[in-house]
């Protein structure tokens, strides 16, 4: 009873009633420091839907891309949608959000690390600089600072700042000048071109009568239907978009030398033989000068140094058409050929 009796005593007394009317917060706790992660905000006019913050966010269904409805004043915009109820206010959406300014904010994290800041991707963007103009197109577009950067006279992506958004590979006006390169199944990609480069090879082998008579400015077309490379290309990736992307890629870059050998001209007068540097010409006593196109390199020596034109040297190169069909099975590979400019040694 004695214990109850305080207690009421200690209610009634006057200084603790004025201390509890008068009582205020801590003007240290109410202002929120930099580093507190509240939930995340949403700037939905600096998104450019690389996806980085779903990528990053280890909490499922915690953020989600959402786009508006198109209208008559333009494409309809996305960004990120924020479920409260499953944010963990970890704060890495924010951190990875590669936008200036950011499209995400929460509050500062000093402790994420760069490395935390790549995103993962299953295509990589680079630049041929073999069909690079340096007409600089691309670095207009990027919306990311510093992702591509002119080095040397060379244009350049860097890895480590690009989220592979595409923006890029949309303006470039040369076709094949940037190039997206899968990450994953490098080997079996080997494998795929490979076998591109061999189809194509055994498909212009079928034409050498007709490669022969190609006089000086004439073109020889081929057209290769993709229907049975398909087939096989499938066996190595089952996925037809990783197999276009990859016979399109060589399609733009391939350049193939192709030497003819017409051994009824040849006088066996052995210049050839001395002159081929892997030994792919040789001279038998009963057959005469022969050659192994297995070890040829196609260096076109023979072609320059035969003075009866035994030997034929043409350029061959490609072009993937897929215009009006949507399935693989149904592209042609377009194949032209013509003789090479190479002078002739006298």
């Amino acid at each position: 009873m004695s214990s109850v009796i305080w207690y009421l005593y200690e209610f009634a007394r006057k200084s603790w009633a004025e201390k509890f009317a008068a009582a205020k917060t801590d003007p240290e706790i109410m202002e929120t420091p930099s580093r507190f992660r509240n939930f995340p905000k949403v700037h939905k006019e600096y998104c450019i839907s690389c996806g980085a913050c779903t990528a990053a966010c280890p909490a499922p269904m915690a953020i989600k891309l959402v786009r508006d409805g198109d209208s008559s004043d333009g494409e309809g915009s996305a960004y990120p949608v924020i479920n409260n109820r499953g944010c963990i206010r970890c704060g890495f959406c924010a951190e990875v959000c590669p936008t200036d300014p950011k499209t995400l904010t929460c509050g500062e994290n000093h402790l994420i690390r760069e490395e935390f800041t790549i995103v993962p991707v299953d295509k990589m963007l680079v630049i041929d600089d073999y069909l690079c103009i340096r007409c600089k197109k691309c670095m207009e577009s990027c919306k990311i600072d510093g992702a591509i950067v002119e080095e040397d006279n060379k244009i350049a992506i860097d890895q480590t700042k690009c989220i592979a958004c595409g923006d890029c590979l949309k303006t470039c006006p040369v076709k094949g000048a940037i190039k997206g390169i899968h990450i994953a199944n490098v080997e079996e990609q080997k494998t795929v071109i490979n076998l591109i480069v061999n189809t194509l090879e055994e498909r212009i082998d079928i034409e050498q009568e007709k490669i022969k008579d190609l006089g000086p400015g004439k073109v020889l077309s081929i057209d290769m239907p993709v229907d049975e490379l398909a087939v096989k290309a499938r066996e190595i990736i089952p996925d037809d978009d990783l197999v276009t992307d990859l016979i399109e890629k060589m399609t733009d870059r391939l350049k193939l030398r192709i030497v003819t050998w017409d051994k009824e001209k040849c006088k066996n007068c052995r210049l050839c033989v001395d002159e081929c540097p892997s030994g792919a010409i040789t001279y038998d006593e009963e057959k005469g000068v022969q050659r192994n196109k297995d070890k040829c390199l196609r260096c076109s020596i023979c072609y320059q140094t035969c003075p009866f034109g035994v030997a034929g040297f043409y350029i061959a190169r490609f072009l993937l058409d897929k215009m009006d069909k949507t399935a693989l099975d149904d592209y042609v590979i377009h194949i032209t050929l013509k003789a090479s400019q190479l002078p002739i040694r006298s």
